[in-house]
């Protein structure tokens, strides 16, 4: 992260090197639809979007935070050595208490956040082929 992170200070300016992220996932259905206005956008609506932006809300810098259902398709997929259950249940507002997880990342002892010593801290790229398109087996960008 610290070659990202110099990069955005470079472009950013000098007090940008601090910078971090939360991202909070869910599965589930959606709304989708453009919102036409000034500037047209795209936009997801529904229960899951809401769950999953709680989950982010929550979260801690640095770390991606997964709700039940995305963990589910994930150890489905047999990938479930890539999350840690979190010590304790998130509040969300209508939902009560919600059990997620942490996906796993490289660790770095300047960097440990959260309620483990685990953080995400670099995407590898999936490989892509001469169209653009992910290459067959490669999968979703993983951690490094």
């Amino acid at each position: 992260m610290s070659v990202l992170t110099r990069e955005l200070e470079v472009r950013l300016g000098p007090d940008t090197t601090m910078l971090g992220f939360r991202v909070g996932l869910n599965s589930g259905p959606v709304t989708a639809g453009v919102l036409r206005g000034e500037r047209s956008r795209f936009q997801l609506f529904g229960d899951t979007v809401n769950t999953a932006s709680r989950m982010e809300s929550t979260g801690a810098s640095n770390r991606v935070q997964i709700s039940q259902a995305t963990a589910d398709l994930v150890i489905e997929s047999g990938k479930g050595h890539w999350l840690r259950k979190r010590d304790d249940l998130i509040e969300a507002k209508g939902k009560g208490e919600i059990q997620t997880y942490w996906v796993k990342g490289k660790v770095s002892s300047s960097a440990r956040t959260g309620d483990s010593k685990e953080s995400s801290h670099s995407f590898r790229p999936e490989e892509r082929n001469t169209h653009g398109n992910a290459k067959k087996g490669t999968g979703p960008p993983i951690f490094d």
